[in-house]
Formats: C-alpha cells, sequence, structure tokens
C-alpha cells in the first residue's frame, strides 16, 4: 500500500499559523501530505470555554480564548470506527475536561476521503492532525490511540519525533499514549483477528467492511511494509510513553503489549488493566481520567 515515504508531512491544507485557541467546536477538513481529505473536529478544553463564557461579558475577542496553557488531546480511534462513533465522542469528552481535544475519522473511515490502509499511510492522517492543533497555538499535544490507532501513535512517535522535523512539519507529539494496539504486524492467533484479516484481504470481506462497517479498505498489500510498533517503540524516547492494555482483550494477548514494553527499555510505562477488554468500546471512564492525568504529569 505504501507508495512513498510515510514520515514525511509537509504543513496540511487547512492548518492555521498560530493563534489564539477557538473556544468554540472547529470542524474543517484537513489535507494530507498525500492528498486525502480528513473529517476532523478541534473541541476546547472545559477551561478555555469557561474562560470565553466569562469573557464575553467583559470585551473577550469573539470566538476566540488565549490558550490556558493546557494540552491538546489527539485521538485516533480504532479500525473501523470515526470521530462521530459514541465511544469516541464519550473519550473526547473526558479528555475535554483536561485541555483541548482534535478527533479525526482515518481516511476510508466515516466522511474522510480515500481508503484505508489499516496503519501503514494513516500515520500521513495523524501527522495532519497533530499540525492542526498545534496550529491553533498548543503548546504541547498528546496522541491517544486506540488498536489501530494505538499502533499509528507509535509509529508516528518514531517517525516524528525529532526537533528538526517538529520546526519543519508541526507534527511532533510530547507524550504519546497507545491502548490495545498490536505488537507485530499480520497477527491471527485470535478469531476476531482471523475475521478482520479476511474483511482485509478478501474482495468479499472489504464489500462487507464498505456497505456494512461503511469502512472503504485499499486492495492493494503493504509495498514496502511498514516498521512495525515493536520496532518503532524504541525510536519514541525521550518522549514519554504509556502503553496500555486490557488482560481480556479478545484481539491481541498479553505478549503484545509486554513486548512493546520490553521494547521500550524502561522508558516506557505499561499498565494491564483487569477485567478490560478491547479499544475504546472497553476503556473505562476511570481509566480515561487516569491517563489523562498521567499525560498531564508527563508533558507538563
Amino acid at each position: 500500500m505504501s507508495t512513498g515515504s510515510a514520515g514525511h508531512a509537509a504543513r496540511p491544507a487547512g492548518v492555521p499559523e498560530s493563534q489564539a485557541a477557538p473556544a468554540t467546536r472547529v470542524r474543517t477538513f484537513l489535507r494530507t501530505a498525500d492528498g486525502v481529505a480528513l473529517d476532523a473536529v478541534y473541541e476546547p478544553g472545559a477551561a478555555v470555554r469557561e474562560g470565553a463564557h466569562r469573557g464575553a461579558y467583559g470585551g473577550a475577542h469573539e470566538g476566540a480564548y488565549e490558550d490556558s496553557g493546557d494540552p491538546v488531546f489527539v485521538i485516533a480511534h480504532g479500525f473501523t470506527g470515526d470521530l462521530d462513533r459514541p465511544h469516541v465522542r464519550r473519550v473526547a469528552r473526558v479528555l475535554a475536561q483536561y485541555g483541548a481535544v482534535v478527533t479525526f475519522s482515518f481516511r476510508g473511515h466515516g466522511a474522510s476521503g480515500g481508503r484505508s490502509t489499516v496503519g501503514d499511510r494513516e500515520v500521513l492522517d495523524l501527522a495532519a492532525a497533530v499540525a492542526w492543533a498545534r496550529g491553533f497555538g498548543h503548546a504541547r499535544v498528546v496522541t491517544v490511540g486506540f488498536s489501530m490507532g494505538g499502533s499509528v501513535v507509535l509509529r508516528h512517535a518514531a517517525l516524528h519525533g525529532g526537533p528538526a522535523d517538529a520546526e519543519r512539519t508541526g507534527a511532533r507529539t510530547d507524550a504519546v499514549v497507545s491502548v490495545s494496539a498490536p505488537a507485530r504486524w499480520y497477527y491471527r492467533g485470535t478469531a476476531p483477528m482471523r475475521r478482520l484479516h479476511w474483511l482485509v484481504t478478501r474482495p468479499e470481506g472489504r464489500l462487507v467492511s464498505r456497505y456494512g462497517l461503511h469502512t472503504r479498505i485499499h486492495h492493494r498489500d503493504w509495498d514496502p511494509v511498514p516498521l512495525s510498533p515493536v520496532e518503532a517503540v524504541p525510536r519514541i524516547a525521550p518522549t514519554p510513553l504509556l502503553i496500555v492494555h486490557g488482560d481480556r482483550d479478545g484481539y491481541f494477548p498479553l505478549d503484545h503489549p509486554r513486548t512493546l514494553a520490553a521494547a521500550a527499555g524502561g522508558h516506557g510505562e505499561l499498565w494491564l488493566e483487569p477485567g478490560m477488554g478491547h479499544a475504546e468500546n472497553a476503556a473505562a471512564d476511570e481509566l480515561l481520567h487516569r491517563i489523562a492525568r498521567w499525560t498531564r504529569a508527563q508533558a507538563g
């Protein structure tokens, strides 16, 4: 599926120059470095919304409020998700209590253009969303990914971690949270993953995905095979890294998060959550609050 380097991301269309964070919700389409249109939403954090409301009676500029210093969370959903799915909206509502939030639909999902490459060129999607978030004046950007999105935030952090890249694209992240992510590609060790491989690799599976799951999947195989999550993890340091996984995950057993944590070489932190299943649907509000507090402590 690769047709070029997924590590490069020029400033995408729709990304503003640094400015005051808006006090109201903004929905737009971003343009990735390879030309895909992404449906994206920016939502100010609770502190900004409340401050703007107070400022409206004291002469504050309409439609904008000076950034409170809170981080902006960029949420990378799982395969077959999109920014309007109920569990993605729930994640956004919890994290908005700690900072601004950007949600977007990966290529091939929801109202976004293109076709899903199931974790390969989605790195360009996340880079566009991060650059957009940072363009609103936020000094600290935190990426939080689930399942496929969890693998994407790891690869993105590995590819966009250097200061030179940060100056060129604005795509650098200041902390990374990967939830329910695989450690390696082509895993077929569980029934849900065997079903997913059928969806991705078979023409009839892609039809089911398109019309039943509203997810459009690219028909080409990866060429070259992208950097795997476990290969990406050692390249993330010194950016703070949190790996979260449920002990009842039906897609990826516990050897996946343990392999990722081992690859981090003591740099990353691992949370194994008792009773938790897979991805956004299984992430309880209490866990999301803990994740948000961890990122606030790590990213400053």
